[in-house]
């Protein structure tokens, strides 16, 4: 938790800003409750809310707050624990002192919430809200506010309609550029995520089993950190980009995806990508894509800064990967053509990054597009440049991720060849022989700067393929 004044400013400017836009009326904020695994008592490990942390840093469950947009009043809504909690729990101070220690002078308990709101509802006053993001608070919003639960989540990428437009613009323009206390944090969290896949790279070893990989690397997280950011990738399946199956064992002259990161216990994430291959060497085959992949990271990097659009920094990456590929006779034709036919979608049927912070993906929950697009920025149909998370133009604070990625998916080869897709760019012959070949994947987590960018963490893990290989063989050393 940050000092009390951070708290205090971060809430003063978001009443600013929704004032600034014509709000008025009350906010409500619902942090996260612990969340039964089996049964009541036995619970999943308690994760709180990320817009609760960042306006109040109560680290604690079953808290809520209303700020009155028009008198600058601040509540918290809790209750102080009583001698059963205390025989399980010991003693905890009150929620008095607690709410004193973020700046809020107001007080009450968690039942008082629901007449809280009832009563600004009465005098018709403006109840703002962000949309949920967990099933309890969808519920506890619904009764609040006399709604269907499901209408406070968001609708897929395009936000919540329910939840208030001026909240959610003001929370995303104060998020997506971090404090130099957060870029801190981030920092930290990068160099632990670092430490974690060095464990990671160091336990690649033909035979053993893919799960005791992941055991090892996240043992750290939990040692060092709160645990993981997101449940671990870890797979000799790269072409799947979300496999989370650990069973197999390390086979010999693989490619071994690891997508992993570490989150810090004030809650701020880590997210790296780093591909191995398996037995210490690339193959030559191996080597040529990788190498590909390779150049597009860096070649991101060069040219991510202030005022350049994050989705010119991914069609400057999928003009340089088709390249590449038409370098070995993958593709053939015109590579302008090819970038604005979306070919590239063909082999990175994902977007080059996304927004990181207190979540791996931030803010994602109010609304992709409204997080990751800005004005007169429109989301692309095309395969690939569709799923682009970030697309806005680049300021000093904000955290991206620079995630470029090759992948030969045999079902979405055979669909684009027999329904025409590739519009005669794609040499389907040559790239048969690559359909057991799997994916490459490699990510940084960059910070833009006032005059550039600058990778986030204090050792940057081995990426060039020569540097690579010597690392795994030191470990084996």
């Amino acid at each position: 938790m940050f000092a009390k004044d951070v708290y205090v400013r971060r809430r003063q400017t978001l009443i600013d800003s929704m004032k600034a836009q014509g709000a008025d009326g009350i906010a409500i904020f619902v942090g996260n409750v612990d969340s039964p695994a089996q049964y009541r008592d036995n619970c999943y490990k308690f994760r709180q809310d990320s817009c609760w942390l960042y306006y109040f840093g109560i680290d604690e469950p079953r808290y809520a707050a209303v700020i009155d947009l028009d008198g600058g009043e601040e509540t918290i809504f809790a209750d102080d624990v009583d001698i059963d909690d205390i025989i399980w729990m010991g003693p905890m101070p009150s929620v008095a002192s607690v709410a004193a220690g973020v700046g809020v002078a107001n007080s009450a308990p968690y039942g008082a919430l629901d007449d809280a709101v009832a009563r600004a509802r009465a005098l018709g006053r403006r109840v703002h809200f962000l949309p949920a993001s967990r099933y309890y608070n969808a519920m506890k919003l619904g009764s609040l506010l006399g709604i269907d639960p499901y209408e406070t989540f968001s609708k897929g990428k395009a936000g919540c309609p329910a939840a208030s437009a001026e909240m959610v613009r003001a929370v995303v323009e104060m998020r997506l550029v971090k404090e130099d206390i957060e870029v801190e944090e981030l920092d930290r969290a990068c160099t632990l995520g670092q430490q974690m896949h060095t464990v990671a790279r160091q336990g690649v070893v033909v035979g053993v089993k893919e799960q005791e990989i992941v055991g090892a690397m996240e043992a750290l997280t939990l040692a060092k950190g709160w645990g993981v950011s997101f449940a671990t990738i870890l797979t000799q399946h790269g072409e799947i980009f979300h496999c989370h199956s650990h069973e197999n064992l390390i086979e010999p002259g693989k490619l071994l995806v690891i997508d992993a990161g570490l989150e810090t216990n004030d809650h701020y994430a880590s997210d790296f990508t780093r591909t191995y291959p398996t037995g210490g060497k690339f193959t030559p085959k191996q080597r040529d894509i990788y190498q590909i992949v390779y150049e597009c990271n860096e070649h991101a990097f060069d040219i991510t800064r202030p005022g350049t659009a994050y989705l010119d920094v991914h069609l400057s990456v999928a003009r340089k990967m088709l390249q590449g590929l038409s370098d070995l006779g993958l593709v053939r034709g015109d590579i302008d053509g090819m970038v604005e036919a979306g070919i590239a979608g063909l082999f990175m049927p994902h977007g080059l990054g996304h927004n990181m912070g207190m979540d791996v993906h931030d803010m994602e929950d109010l609304g992709e597009n409204i997080v990751g697009y800005g004005p007169g920025q429109k989301r692309s149909a095309q395969l690939g440049l569709g799923s682009l998370r970030m697309a806005r133009p680049l300021v000093p604070g904000n955290v991206v991720t620079d995630e470029p990625g090759i992948y030969f998916i045999p079902d979405l080869i055979k669909q684009w060849k027999r329904e025409g897709t590739d519009k005669g760019y794609v040499n389907y012959g040559k790239l048969e022989s690559y359909y057991d070949f799997g994916g490459i994947r490699l990510e940084d987590d960059v910070l833009i700067t006032t005059g550039g960018a600058r990778r986030l963490g204090a050792n940057r893990l081995p990426i060039a393929p020569d540097d690579v290989e010597a690392a795994m063989a030191a470990d084996k050393a």
